[in-house]
């Protein structure tokens, strides 16, 4: 066993102990962790802007924009709201869930058997699959319905997994999007351009 006597002082470093270490786990002093997420965001900003950027709409009225507080189902019914609402999980990099919705939305247009497996394809490629850099969050049950569910791809391939995500986007960003500088400026532009004409 080594010893170091008390009276050494050790060179103060801002050098990491174990900057590189094989653990799995999120542990704040890692590096290597710290890096990969650096990478795995970058990937994903460069990802999402290739999207293009946004629903065609009108300027939403103060009464509409004033709506969107009442009900999540009234921002999403409205194709202003979900543009201001994306451009809020982009901030949160979850603007995915937004898309998936979305391509979802779109799917369920489709009458077209050989359009409905490319576009199920597709979708189950940008936002089902692990391998994805835009994956959604699902449970195993509804990833387990939609395998079964692809071998076979219809228009409402996937809608267990679009309530899912309507939910989490819902409960989860809906209340921080009310409480954002994004809603909350929007409002008072509105609501100032409403008061000067």
């Amino acid at each position: 066993r080594h010893e170091t006597s008390p009276t050494t002082v050790q060179p103060a470093s801002n050098h990491r102990p174990n900057a590189c270490c094989f653990c799995w786990c999120c542990c704040c002093s890692c590096s290597w962790n710290e890096d990969r997420e650096r990478a795995w965001r970058a990937s994903r900003e460069t990802k999402l802007e290739t999207i293009p950027n946004c629903e065609a709409c009108t300027k939403p009225t103060p009464e509409e924009v004033q709506g969107w507080a009442q009900s999540f189902d009234k921002l999403m019914k409205s194709p202003a709201g979900r543009n201001v609402f994306r451009e809020f999980l982009r901030t949160e990099y979850s603007e995915e869930n937004m898309l998936f919705w979305l391509a979802c939305e779109e799917l369920k247009t489709e009458c077209n058997k050989h359009t409905i497996d490319e576009k199920a394809r597709m979708i189950y490629e940008d936002y089902i699959s692990i391998l994805s850099p835009k994956e959604v969050s699902l449970d195993s049950r509804v990833r387990e319905v939609i395998n079964r569910k692809m071998q076979e791809p219809s228009s409402h391939t996937f809608d267990d997994a679009q309530l899912q995500i309507y939910t989490l986007m819902h409960r989860d960003s809906y209340p921080r999007f009310l409480n954002s500088a994004i809603y909350k400026s929007l409002l008072q532009s509105v609501s100032h351009s409403s008061s000067e004409s």
